[in-house]
């Protein structure tokens, strides 16, 4: 069997800034759950039978208590922000395995479900659909892979290293120097992507690289003031690459056969009606129908 895990939140953001506004008799905006539930919808269609979605419930998390410009939901629109609940109801409600996440990250959860499933003999292979590249440093070979579904791009273990230089077991040392805008942690001075990846594609692991830049055996531009940089502030980097470390010690699932799609619920029909959406009832319906036909 093939497992998708998916990343509510980026699909959430994705669809509310990518999609025209629909508000509800009531005034709520729900035009981003409108996109998601139609997109993990259009996952079964493709073919997918497990598949588990996570969630930021709470864009805060343990993070913030360990670096002070960490991403939070200020400047997020409320809009958005009051999407997450119904998302979370309407796609249990369609029957997929939701993970709302509060005190960890969705990137966790999706993390600790890939190691549960790529344990699993059952599993063939383990796809996590989001861009993220956090989540590279769990791509292992060719058995958990990223997908791009925006640009319908896998991401395998070579692709890793063909699109930061280093090998998915050092993307957190990568982030760790380089920083990482998106999650709100700056990295090190004078660090960057050509230099982390060089220095990384030989030393593997932040801790193993010389301190002094006339041990380096790889050529980088700017080598003694980068190693120096490092030495100074060698507990900011181990700081940096322990936030961007997933954790894969979440619950989520016992097992890959659990996250097997068996059909909506018979709330998603009012959830539906709701969303102004009917025609995301008739679809789930209809997948179920077909599945049940299928054997």
């Amino acid at each position: 069997m093939r497992v998708h895990l998916v990343d509510g939140t980026y699909e959430l953001f994705r669809y509310h800034f990518s999609m025209p506004s629909h508000l509800t008799a009531d005034g709520r905006e729900v035009a981003a759950v409108r996109g998601v539930v139609g997109t993990c919808l259009q996952l079964l269609e493709s073919g997918a039978t497990h598949v588990g979605v996570a969630t930021d419930h709470v864009i805060e998390s343990f993070r913030n208590d360990m670096w002070p410009g960490y991403k939070t939901s200020a400047g997020v629109p409320a809009d958005l922000l009051a999407q997450f609940p119904l998302l979370e109801e309407a796609l249990a409600a369609a029957g997929f395995v939701v993970w709302p996440m509060v005190e960890v990250e969705a990137d966790d959860a999706l993390a600790a479900a890939a190691e549960v499933c790529a344990a699993d003999p059952a599993v063939d292979q383990v796809v996590i659909c989001t861009p993220d590249k956090d989540l590279g440093q769990c791509v292992v070979d060719q058995r958990v892979v990223q997908l791009d579904r925006r640009k319908d791009v896998i991401t395998d273990a070579a692709g890793v290293v063909e699109k930061f230089g280093v090998p998915p077991a050092s993307i957190p040392d990568y982030l760790g120097l380089v920083g990482d805008s998106a999650d709100g942690f700056p990295g090190l001075p004078g660090w960057g992507a050509k230099s982390a990846a060089a220095v990384l594609a030989r030393y593997g692991h932040i801790e193993a690289i010389p301190a002094s830049a006339t041990d380096w055996d790889v050529a980088v531009r700017g080598a003694a003031k980068l190693a120096a940089t490092l030495v100074e502030q060698m507990e900011l980097a181990l700081l940096f690459r322990d936030i961007a470390t997933v954790r894969t010690d979440v619950p989520t699932v016992a097992r890959a056969e659990d996250l097997r799609w068996r059909g909506p619920e018979p709330a998603f029909a009012d959830i539906c009606r709701l969303l102004d959406a009917p025609r995301l009832g008739e679809r789930a319906v209809a997948l179920a129908q077909r599945r049940a036909h299928q054997g």
